[in-house]
């Protein structure tokens, strides 16, 4: 194989040589996205306009919206693009990008889903602590060091990827997806992400742990609550983000640790899919809009709009 050290492209997967099926897959594609977008951009717009929701859980929920908003954004536009012009080609410089944004939101989204969990915790545990230890500051300072972890969770993942030498560019895969990548490694300099990767599966379980037993406490308090009406509303706030955090969790170190050359080329599809598309997807869906105060804010801010109009 001849060396592509420095590759000035990748080609990507094709999802089908039958023009009538790649504009298929433009229009599914555009429909996924418009869909993610749609959903987190009115939670986002929701809380911002919304005094009501000024509050540290609904803080951190636009943080989350934000981050699948980036997350939906980095794969998804470039696979409507060559799937509505006929090509397989990426940049290596957007091929660094998106493994790049990929892992930072990843990562950014994950905190924000820790300090999301300690929120509930706090909240349910240490009620009457709660507006001490969740203060405004507080909440501003754990988004950043979310963000900050996704920055830093970033560059660590990009570096490693983009370390190796290159024996051919053709990645199979819809987007620049790391163990894709690996893959076409000439060298043994691919073990450093792989040991990035393994480490970050141990350290995400190690959180989900955390997670975990925050939740086995946030359920003993919740039990004791003497009404059925609070217990209800202590659950409807945490069942959702359990939910989102388990489906992140294994769906990522699934995709991530398993053993690659057992795979075929649809079942990766299908598994990137299911990590880095579907969270975004179904988060504003599983979190936010079924939400009763999110959906008071949209209702209100829709009566605005329309009496603004008149």
């Amino acid at each position: 194989m001849s060396n592509f050290t420095f590759p000035s492209e990748f080609l990507l997967l094709e999802f089908s040589d039958i023009r009538e099926l790649q504009i298929l897959h433009f229009f599914v594609f555009l429909a996924i996205y418009l869909t993610a977008v749609t959903g987190n951009l009115l939670i986002i717009i929701a809380v911002a306009f919304d005094h009501h929701l000024h509050t540290p859980m609904y803080f951190f929920l636009m943080n989350l919206a934000l981050q699948d908003l980036g997350l939906v954004s980095v794969m998804v536009p470039k696979a409507m693009a060559n799937s509505l012009l006929d090509t397989r080609s990426i940049s290596y410089l957007a091929c660094v990008a998106q493994v790049y944004f990929l892992f930072f939101f990843e990562g950014s989204d994950f905190a924000i889903l820790i300090i999301m969990a300690h929120d509930r915790y706090v909240a349910i545990c240490n009620p009457l602590q709660y507006e001490t230890i969740m203060h405004r500051g507080a909440c501003i300072q754990m988004a950043a060091s979310a963000w900050i972890a996704g920055i830093l969770y970033g560059l660590l993942h990009s570096g490693g990827t983009f370390a190796i030498t290159f024996c051919s560019n053709m990645i199979n895969q819809f987007f620049c997806e790391t163990p894709q990548i690996l893959k076409l490694s000439c060298s043994d300099m691919y073990l450093v992400e792989v040991g990035i990767i393994i480490f970050s599966a141990f350290l995400a379980l190690g959180c989900f742990v955390f997670i975990i037993v925050s939740y086995i406490q946030i359920f003993s308090a919740v039990l004791r609550i003497p009404s059925v009406h609070g217990q209800k509303k202590a659950l409807s706030t945490c069942l959702p983000h359990l939910t989102v955090v388990s489906f992140l969790v294994f769906s990522s170190i699934f995709s991530y640790v398993r053993p690659q050359s057992s795979t075929s080329s649809d079942q990766n599809v299908l598994f990137a899919m299911i990590y880095a598309v579907l969270p975004p997807l179904l988060n504003p869906f599983i979190y936010g809009i079924r939400n009763k105060e999110i959906k008071a804010a949209l209702l209100k801010l829709s009566n605005w709009g329309y009496f603004l109009t008149k």
